[in-house]
């Protein structure tokens, strides 16, 4: 019960011609009661759902103008350069703005403690239960658990634990979607005007934020199925570190992340990039992007139409079951380049924050020398897609021209693939101590 509502109490509305608020807060109250019906919690209090359309909600996300931190922008920027998301040609922090606004359908905001459900109209209107439930799960989280009280200092942590977070929550929306129909009455979509997201998608780093979402709920049902509720609740408190842990359920209790150190090499002119935040613990003072973020970015090679090629097949990244898209899980986040890493370190060099001059080191650790080489090759065939050429040996390549046009150094040394990046071959061994010339054979 929740505001004087059973969860299987019928309300009769629809939602062709709108809601009153007296009908939004009685749909909202017999959500909650459903959702605690199947995640067997109780909310402490209501919780407050707006619904706006999706032009007020993209007002709003207007990023990437104002004054921002020339660290926080170089360090952002070349992440996501490393991964071949966004080149040297757009700004980063613009293109993952633009890409919430088009495909956000709602949000919960532990720090306003409320629920805004974005609609595709432009006279806003609830659609149907099934976002309304995604999110109120996320208020019961923060209610039960505290969403705030875990740092996600890194891509990889942040990935983790929403794959956590977002896989409880997608989790529930699936079961509450079932017994719409079979259990209970649910609101209904109607069969016009309902639009989704809208605008223009980058699909790369569509790839790294979808990941909580279809590998989280198999990591949830894993748990829920082995130890109850009650053992997914005691996840909270020690939240999976790793998105290799969600892509296999049973790792979390049998493979803790490995620690993985970077010494830095750098001299003059390049200095590390030390982003906002670090200090205070918010942030790392390096880069982690993890299993999720490399098959992200081998995977986006199906979607850039760069060159016409693609460096997974179509069925490494897609799953299909019975030759259609499995609709509950449909992206696979473990084929054989990504598939054994044990943890990953990027640190960031600039040259006080100039255009087009920062540079990295990405060291990664895999379970295996075989698992190594699998990425390096990977990587290689990726350089390749990008229009790389060596330059003079296996272990020095050049992109000459594109958004991505930088000098690239691979060192293969047993389990361990160190990769160095810098605006110009001469440049790496600034950026990289150990970096051997083309002369020495390397």
């Amino acid at each position: 019960w929740e505001g004087g509502y059973a969860y299987d109490d019928p309300i009769p509305v629809t939602v062709d011609d709108g809601l009153t608020e007296a009908e939004l807060e009685a749909i909202v109250m017999r959500a909650m009661a459903r959702v605690e019906q199947i995640r067997q919690l109780e909310f402490s209090e209501p919780i407050p759902v707006e619904v706006i359309n999706r032009t007020e909600y993209q007002q709003g996300q207007s990023g990437g103008g104002g004054d921002r931190d020339p660290a926080f922008v170089s360090f952002d920027r070349t992440k996501f350069e490393a991964m071949f998301l966004v080149g040297e040609d757009r700004d980063a922090l613009s293109v993952q703005s633009d890409n919430r606004g088009s495909n956000v359908g709602g949000f919960y905001s532990p720090s306003q403690d409320r629920i805004v459900i974005v609609s595709g109209d432009d006279q806003p209107q609830l659609s149907d239960e099934l976002t309304l439930a995604h999110e109120l799960t996320h208020a019961l989280q923060d209610q039960q658990f505290d969403l705030t009280a875990v740092e996600r200092p890194t891509r990889e942590r942040y990935n983790a634990y929403n794959g956590l977070v977002e896989g409880d929550a997608s989790y529930i929306q699936r079961s509450y979607a079932e017994r719409c129909g079979a259990d209970w009455d649910c609101v209904q979509r109607p069969q016009s005007g309902a639009g989704g997201g809208g605008g223009d998608i980058h699909l790369g780093i569509y790839l790294l934020n979808y990941f909580p979402y279809t590998d989280g709920p198999g990591f949830i049902e894993y748990h829920q199925s082995r130890s109850g509720w009650a053992g997914v609740d005691a996840i909270y408190a020690a939240p999976p570190t790793s998105t290799a842990q969600i892509v296999d359920p049973a790792s979390y209790d049998t493979r803790p992340p490995a620690e993985l150190r970077l010494s830095d090499t750098n001299r003059a002119p390049y200095e590390r990039v030390i982003p906002p935040g670090a200090k205070e613990g918010s942030r790392a003072e390096y880069a982690a992007l993890g299993q999720s973020g490399m098959a992200s970015m081998f995977g986006y090679t199906l979607y850039d139409d760069f060159n016409g090629s693609s460096v997974v097949a179509r069925d490494e990244l897609l799953n299909y079951v019975d030759g259609e898209l499995d609709q509950q899980d449909p992206l696979s986040y473990d084929f054989d380049y990504v598939s054994g890493l044990e943890a990953d370190r990027l640190h960031v060099y600039d040259r006080e924050f100039a255009d087009h001059e920062s540079a990295y080191v990405w060291r990664s650790r895999w379970d295996s020398p075989a698992s190594a080489e699998e990425f390096a090759t990977g990587y290689r065939a990726l350089l390749s897609h990008w229009g790389a050429s060596q330059a003079g040996s296996p272990a020095h390549w050049r992109i000459s021209d594109g958004p991505f046009a930088d000098a690239f150094y691979i060192e293969v040394e047993g389990d361990t693939v160190t990769i160095v990046n810098a605006p110009r071959q001469d440049a790496l061994p600034a950026v990289y101590a150990d970096y051997r010339p083309v002369a020495d054979g390397s």
